[in-house]
């Protein structure tokens, strides 16, 4: 996989654009839009945000981008997305709407927890100043 395949997931799956994507990130539409086209890479601090954001493991993401070797990554156990898990789990059971359903309230849960986060950081950071 690489940081391409990755967004453009991480796109879908949330249902944003790349412009809500930087917006929700913190860093520019220019900055997303060089990492789509695979001109540059996210630093050390996006990649915490992507993590969070995503729900991915840290280290997956750092591998995917290349901060990491693959080697490590391949040592965790990986969940797969919902979506594929429904499909070979309950074949005939589960119609595409209900997929999309459990999709979209996963991902809703995963946006309240990172909203969360993200508070917590800016009330850390106007304790600083």
């Amino acid at each position: 996989m690489t940081i391409v395949t990755f967004l453009n997931e991480l796109m879908r799956r949330r249902k944003r654009l790349p412009s809500q994507l930087a917006a929700d990130l913190g860093v520019s539409h220019a900055t997303v839009r060089r990492w789509l086209l695979g001109e540059d890479v996210p630093g050390m601090r996006s990649c915490r945000r992507l993590a969070e954001y995503s729900g991915a493991p840290l280290q997956k993401v750092l591998a995917v981008i290349g901060h990491l070797p693959d080697i490590g990554v391949r040592e965790t156990v990986e969940w797969p997305e919902f979506r594929e898990y429904a499909r070979q789990k309950y074949p005939n059971e589960l119609d595409e709407d209900v997929i999309t359903m459990i999709e979209d309230l996963i991902e809703r849960r995963r946006q309240k927890q990172y909203d969360r986060t993200e508070a917590r950081r800016k009330s850390r950071t106007k304790r600083l100043i």
